[in-house]
């Protein structure tokens, strides 16, 4: 996973559960929610995002309880979507800091950003 980008749904979904398990519609909220409306989940969007994490290990299955009167399956962060996670922040600090330094060192004043 740190060779390449991490999509940002998965980015949004792994975040969403390091301080809890959730279910899915909690996990669709808390995405929109963390990414300011910028990330929406379709629930069927959702569940083969979770198959596809669960199988690389990178969420597991917290089992199933009724909430609201509904059947809902809980998914938590596992140590390996938390190492995940860490590695793309990494990834991701890193490029804003190449691309921050490039435009404080840009020949145009206008666009110079100060470090």
């Amino acid at each position: 996973m740190a060779d390449t980008a991490m999509r940002e749904p998965t980015f949004w979904i792994l975040t969403a559960l390091v301080a809890e398990r959730r279910h899915g519609y909690a996990l669709i909220q808390e995405v929109a929610n963390l990414s300011q409306g910028r990330v929406e989940l379709k629930v069927t969007t959702l569940y083969a995002a979770l198959d596809r994490l669960s199988q690389q290990g990178l969420v597991v299955p917290d089992g199933d309880e009724v909430t609201d009167g509904r059947l809902r399956r809980f998914f938590r962060l596992s140590s390996s979507g938390r190492a995940a996670l860490t590695a793309e922040i990494d990834r991701m600090e890193q490029n804003a800091r190449d691309a921050r330094a490039r435009l404080a060192t840009a020949p145009d004043a206008a666009w110079r950003v100060v470090v």
